[in-house]
Parts: structure tokens; C-alpha cells; sequence
């Protein structure tokens, strides 16, 4: 076979391959243009239930200042992605396809200002600082009747947070956890658009 016969084919077996070898990389720069500190950022995978550890740790990133955001090709591409801010509001971005990025602007729009909502977003995550362990979590709505399903996937330990992920708009919720002494805890009409941690003692 000539030589130039060779390269074609040789092209031809790698092309399909190419694209996807672009694309399984989900890290990504997360960049800040919000006029204020961020300080705190959590990046999760769609499936997991939790936010996890900020990555920020005791640092912040000030304006203008980009944050290397690193994460494994097993991480896979779709990812929830959460900021809170120095006056404490929270920002999400979810199910973002983070393998075709490679960067992504937070505050692009005017900072949000405190004690306002964003876009009625109810999503909070709810902190365990008990000294037991939680075995079950319900969040509703108060205009439903019932508690709705059970939200832990697992009994929560001291020291761990639920991301509570709720529908956008609906800000008034009722709260409701059971500890593994059996005792439960509720808290009635909580609007959960205005904060960012419920905290269980």
C-alpha cells in the first residue's frame, strides 16, 4: 500500500476517536466577575446527592480572579456547580456539560445583593451539627399535604450537609428530620430561597 494510502487510513481509524478524547475532561476554570469576593465553591456530580467539601477551603477568590477547577475524567462531564458569595448568597449552576467548557463566569449579571432571592431558588443544604446521626430527612412544600419522600440515600453523621435540591420558585418549605434515637425535629414554613445552610443541633 503507498505511503500516502497508509496516513489516510491511518486518519481515518483515529478520527471517531478524537472527538471524544477532547471532551473527557471536565475540569474547567471557574471565573469571578460578580464586584465581590466568592467564598466558597462546590462542584458535584448530577448523581450525587451531596455537595461535598469546598474547594475553596479557608481561602477566597477575590473579583477578577480565576479558580483552577480540577476534577478526574471519571468525575464524568455533567456537573452541579454552586458559589457563595461574601455577603452569603448563594449561585448554582446545574447539570453543566463541563467537558465542553473551559471556563465558566460567575456574576456576568450584577452581584446578587443580601437577603434577596435568585431566581427563586429554593435549594439549600441542610447540616448535621447534632451529636447523633440522622436516619431520615423530608422537605415539602407547604402547600402539600404530606412529607413526600424520604431525601437521605443514607443515615447522615455529625459533621455532614444534604444538598436539598427543590424546584425553582417554590421558596416556602416545612422541614422535617428524624434522629436515630427516633426523636424527630421539624421547622414549619421556612423560606428557603433566603438561605444557604439549615443547621440541626
Amino acid at each position: 500500500m503507498p505511503p500516502r494510502r497508509v496516513l489516510l487510513a491511518l486518519l481515518a481509524w483515529l478520527a471517531p476517536a478524537l472527538p471524544a478524547l477532547a471532551q473527557v475532561d471536565p475540569s474547567f476554570n471557574l471565573v469571578n466577575r460578580s464586584g465581590q469576593p466568592i467564598r466558597e465553591i462546590y462542584v458535584s456530580p448530577v448523581a450525587q446527592q451531596t455537595w461535598g467539601h469546598d474547594l475553596l477551603g479557608q481561602t477566597v477568590l477575590p473579583d477578577g480572579r480565576a479558580f483552577a477547577v480540577r476534577l478526574a475524567p471519571g468525575a464524568g462531564c455533567r456537573q452541579d456547580i454552586r458559589v457563595v458569595y461574601a455577603n452569603g448568597q448563594p449561585e448554582e449552576r446545574r447539570n453543566q456539560d463541563t467537558c465542553r467548557i473551559t471556563q465558566m463566569v460567575f456574576g456576568s449579571s450584577p452581584p446578587p445583593q443580601s437577603g434577596a432571592t435568585q431566581d427563586g431558588n429554593p435549594s439549600f443544604n441542610l447540616v448535621n451539627h447534632g451529636s447523633q446521626a440522622m436516619r431520615e430527612v423530608y422537605v415539602s412544600s407547604v402547600r402539600e399535604q404530606d412529607w413526600g419522600r424520604q431525601r437521605l440515600p443514607r443515615t447522615m453523621n455529625p459533621g455532614e450537609h444534604l444538598a436539598v435540591r427543590l424546584v425553582s420558585g417554590d421558596c416556602v418549605n416545612d422541614i422535617r428530620v428524624v434522629w436515630m434515637d427516633g426523636r424527630s425535629e421539624e421547622r414549619r414554613a421556612q423560606d428557603t430561597c433566603r438561605i444557604v445552610n439549615m443547621v440541626f443541633r
